[in-house]
């Protein structure tokens, strides 16, 4: 479930090299180089779903990237926890019912989806679980 949202680049007319998410356009940055733009929208993108969490608005699922088109992936954590949110507005669930499934405190199921805040993975595991979702992991050889 690893997500890689697809980033458009251009070059500005003052050489810097703009960076936008495709699917989430409030991911915008820029950089000196494509490699500084591409750090700098992985930040934005962080930002900009945590807004999507914080105003309970849908997360758009990230679009093929188009050939030769750059991409960015979420971090694994940050994966999780989007999947729990998913899972918990595909079967209209609210933090207080995730909460009492969980048999645990509000305030954890914030933690929980709070993307800044470091979460076990037997917690993300456990919601996932309650949403209908399971973890499984998969390595891959790293691409030169």
């Amino acid at each position: 479930m690893l997500q890689r949202y697809p980033v458009d680049l251009t070059l500005a007319e003052d050489g810097t090299i703009v960076a936008q998410a495709v699917d989430l356009p409030e991911a915008l940055t820029f950089g000196d180089t494509e490699a500084e733009a591409l750090a700098t929208v992985r930040d934005a993108l962080h930002v900009a779903l945590t807004g999507y969490l914080e105003d309970r608005r849908d997360i758009p699922a990230p679009s093929r990237p188009k050939r030769g088109q750059q991409s960015i992936a979420l971090d694994p954590t940050t994966a999780l926890k989007l999947g729990i949110y998913r899972g918990m507005r595909e079967h209209g669930m609210t933090q207080a019912a995730l909460a009492e499934q969980l048999a645990i405190d509000a305030r954890q199921v914030r933690r929980i989806l709070d993307l800044d805040h470091n979460t076990r993975l037997d917690h993300l595991e456990a919601a996932l679980a309650v949403v209908g979702k399971r973890l499984v992991i998969d390595l891959v050889d790293r691409v030169a």
